[in-house]
């Protein structure tokens, strides 16, 4: 069996996007974003950050350089990589996300727009958002439990 590694993410910016160039000319605009998850501490639901750092190379990381600001909420489908160096004689490692597909979403920075969902795809399909699951408080603004968010008040 071949071995997977795909990660779909959607958070939020915590710092603008930095655009670089390697001494061979390649663009690498590096970035990362706040993920939240609920968990249930005792009675109350809180959210826990996660933070990842994400990496998009070539022509997307310069066409996207500008949109990606500080609170920008976007969608991220990509692969993890681990970076490996050597720093005063201790071996050390981070994961990086590389990203293939980068949707914006809603809210964030200046001048973007809210909520127009504009999308720069690298191939890959849009996202949708997963409900329910037995680990995570059911949603305000979800339909009522076991609907499907119609009413029977519909006159047809």
């Amino acid at each position: 069996m071949a071995d997977i590694n795909h990660v779909v993410l959607v958070g939020r910016l915590t710092r603008d996007a930095e655009l670089k160039y390697t001494s061979g000319g390649q663009a690498v605009c590096k970035f990362s974003i706040a993920v939240n998850r609920r968990k249930k501490t005792g009675d109350q639901w809180v959210d826990e950050a996660n933070f990842f750092d994400i990496v998009l190379w070539g022509r997307q990381g310069e066409s996207l350089n500008q949109y990606l600001v500080k609170g920008k909420q976007v969608g991220i489908e990509g692969e993890l990589r681990q970076d490996r160096w050597e720093q005063d004689g201790q071996n050390r490692s981070k994961v990086e996300i590389v990203a293939t597909n980068i949707q914006l979403l809603s809210g964030g920075g200046t001048g973007t727009g809210t909520g127009s969902g504009s999308a720069y795809s690298g191939g890959g399909n849009g996202y949708q958002e997963r409900r329910g699951g037995e680990d995570h408080p059911p949603r305000e603004d979800a339909p009522p439990s076991g609907g499907d968010g119609f009413t029977d008040d519909i006159p047809f």
